[in-house]
C-alpha cells in the first residue's frame, strides 16, 4: 500500500440509460456499443495523462495527475460522444464526477475522500453532463474556469460543512440552458425534545440515528420501537426523518392529522410530535416533540 497522494484526481464515468439501451437494441448491440463507449473513454484519459483504474460495468474509474488534466479528458470524451450517431434511435452519453483530494492506491485501486466524493457526484450528474466539487473546482486553471457553472449544495455524510457542486460545461454556450441566480440557503436547525433532555441539531449535523438499542444517538424506551427505528438526516437547510422499522414511525406536525411512515421518509416542518411503533395516542413513554428553528430570521420561531 502506498501513502496517501496530496493530491490526485479522480474521474468516473458511468454510461447513462443503459438499461433502456439494452432492452431497446438487444444485448448483442448494446454490448458492443457499451464496449466502445468505455474504450473511447480509456483512450481520452490516456491521451490526456490519465489512467483506467477499473471498469464497472457501465462505468470506469480513471485517475489525474491533475485537475486540469481530468476536466480535459473528461470534455473531450463528452465531445466525441455526442458526435456518435443514436444507436436505433437512443443517443448513448456518459454521466461524469470527478474530484481532486487525497487517496490511497492498494493493490491496483484507490481508496480516500476523493474517492468517494467522485463516487457521489456521478451519481448526482445526467447523461452528458461532468460536475465537480466546488473545492476542486477552485483548483482548475483559468482555462478551465471559464466553464464553470455553479449548481447546488449537498449534505455528505461524514462532512461537516456542505459541499458546493459545480458543472463543468464542455458544449458551445450558444446551446446551454440559462441558469437563475440561486438563493442563498437558511441556515438549518432543529430542536428534539423527550422529557428533560434537549438535542438541537444545525448545520454540523448530518444524521442522528433513533431506537431501541444502546448504540443510537437518541434510545427510545419503547418495546414496539425497533433496535434501529429511523434516521433523521439534513438536507441542506431542512431535516428529514426516515423510517427504517418494522411498525413504522407516526409524525404529527402542528396543526395538522398524524401521517404514518412505512420505510419512507418526510421533511419536518414546523412543530410536532413523533411516535415510535404506534400511534400518538396509544404511546408509552414521552413523546419526542420537535421544533423546526428559523435561525436566520433572529426570532427563535419555528418555520414551516
Amino acid at each position: 500500500m502506498n501513502p496517501a497522494d496530496p493530491g490526485l484526481a479522480v474521474l468516473f464515468a458511468d454510461i447513462a440509460g443503459s438499461t433502456r439501451l439494452y432492452e431497446q437494441v438487444g444485448d448483442t448491440r448494446a454490448l458492443a456499443t457499451v464496449t466502445r463507449s468505455l474504450a473511447l473513454a480509456q483512450d481520452c484519459a490516456a491521451a490526456h495523462g490519465g489512467r483506467l483504474i477499473k471498469t464497472i460495468g457501465d462505468e470506469v474509474m480513471l485517475v489525474f495527475a491533475t485537475a486540469d488534466q481530468a476536466a480535459a479528458a473528461a470534455s473531450e470524451i463528452q465531445g466525441r460522444m455526442s458526435d456518435l450517431p443514436p444507436i436505433d434511435g437512443v443517443r448513448v452519453a456518459f454521466r461524469m464526477g470527478f474530484n481532486f483530494g487525497p487517496a490511497i492506491e492498494s493493490d491496483g485501486d484507490f481508496y480516500g475522500d476523493a474517492v468517494n466524493m467522485a463516487s457521489r457526484l456521478v451519481g448526482l450528474a445526467k447523461g452528458g453532463q461532468i460536475i465537480l466539487s466546488r473545492a476542486t473546482a477552485d483548483v482548475l486553471s483559468s482555462r478551465h474556469r471559464g466553464q464553470l457553472r455553479d449548481l447546488d449544495v449537498m449534505t455528505v455524510k461524514g462532512k461537516e460543512q456542505d459541499v458546493g457542486i459545480v458543472e463543468l460545461v464542455w458544449q458551445d454556450s450558444a446551446d446551454l440552458t440559462a441558469m437563475v441566480a440561486r438563493p442563498k440557503a437558511r441556515t438549518a436547525e432543529l430542536e428534539l425534545r423527550q422529557g428533560a433532555r434537549t438535542i438541537r441539531l444545525n448545520a454540523s449535523t448530518s444524521s442522528l440515528t433513533l431506537g431501541r438499542d444502546a448504540q443510537n444517538d437518541l434510545v427510545i424506551a419503547d418495546k414496539l420501537a425497533s433496535r434501529f427505528h429511523a434516521r433523521i438526516e439534513r438536507r441542506r437547510d431542512k431535516f428529514a426523518i426516515v423510517d427504517q422499522s418494522s411498525n413504522g414511525t407516526y409524525v404529527m406536525v402542528e396543526g395538522e392529522g398524524e401521517i404514518l411512515l412505512r420505510r419512507e421518509e418526510m421533511l419536518l416542518r414546523g412543530r410536532g410530535e413523533i411516535s415510535f411503533g404506534h400511534a400518538r395516542e396509544a404511546d408509552p413513554v414521552l413523546p419526542l416533540t420537535f421544533a423546526c428553528i428559523d435561525s436566520d430570521s433572529g426570532s427563535g420561531g419555528p418555520r414551516a
